[in-house]
């Protein structure tokens, strides 16, 4: 029995091990370890294959249970207006004034700070933007109660519509991107330096000139903003991952939540 337990301690340990490494490859070999941990624990330490299978199987469903505690009750609402603000404190926020001015070194003017809010939450946008490169850029700060994250986004919009987001968001989407969207998902702990560097490598590898990227006024970004946030909306609703509750609200549909589960098995094994 010891030493039962033992083997399972080590290959935990093995593991988590794996999935700090840094390495793709190495990260999802930890991530099946985990689920074989948990199915070793179960057979080995509990008896039966059928347990085993039973713990293994919980790291693919622990999901639902906030999905559907959570998610399901979550309203959004169909409009965003921007509104003018404050920035958030430094208690809040203690980077947040590095990661501006590592953003003005990089070569972007401030344009403004705006929010908006909805039942306790709060997503702040600082925005951004170089004319000469024809992208703008923004710093992210979601919050609500004592949970809080930021991410940086750099963003350009082809003469024809098309746009090209780079960002360091933590997590797997929410949603759907619009069409004629490209990403470019960077890892979370590059700085705003590395982060735009990566962005003007993406564009050369889409052989994408300043030529050929739309202007955007620095007086516009703060509209184009919300416009975008409405037509991501839209288009979610139209793909039947969100759904219409009354006139001025959205919700998370059967189809919307299953596609969020899926979209935390992407993360969980990082195929993403």
């Amino acid at each position: 029995m010891i030493s039962d337990l033992l083997f399972v301690v080590g290959a935990g340990v093995l593991a988590m091990a794996l999935r700090n490494y840094g390495h793709p490859v190495l990260f999802r070999l930890g991530t099946f370890g985990l689920v074989a941990t948990s199915f070793l624990a179960g057979w080995l330490l509990g008896g039966s294959v059928s347990l085993g299978v039973i713990f293994a199987s919980t790291w693919f469903l622990m999901p639902w249970v906030e999905i559907l505690t959570s998610v399901r009750k979550m309203r959004l609402p169909l409009k965003r207006s921007l509104e003018k603000c404050p920035p958030p404190p430094h208690s809040r926020f203690p980077g947040f004034e590095e990661l501006s001015d590592e953003m003005e070194a990089a070569g972007f003017e401030y344009v403004e700070d705006v929010d908006w809010k909805h039942d306790g939450a709060r997503h702040f946008y600082r925005l951004f933007h170089n004319p000469q490169k024809r992208t703008t850029g923004a710093i992210c700060f979601v919050e609500q109660d004592q949970y809080a994250f930021f991410y940086s986004t750099f963003s350009s919009r082809a003469v024809d519509g098309r746009q090209f987001l780079t960002w360091n968001y933590p997590f797997s989407q929410t949603m759907k991107l619009l069409p004629g969207t490209q990403l470019n998902r960077v890892e979370n702990d590059f700085d705003i330096a590395e982060l735009e560097a990566s962005h003007q490598a993406f564009l050369s590898t889409l052989e994408l000139q300043s030529d050929d990227l739309a202007e955007l006024p620095s007086e516009s970004l703060r509209e184009q903003t919300e416009r975008d946030l409405h037509e991501l909306l839209e288009h979610n609703i139209a793909r039947g991952i969100l759904k219409r509750d009354g006139e001025e609200m959205t919700r998370y549909s059967v189809r919307g939540m299953f596609f969020l589960w899926t979209q935390f098995l992407r993360e969980f094994v990082r195929f993403s």
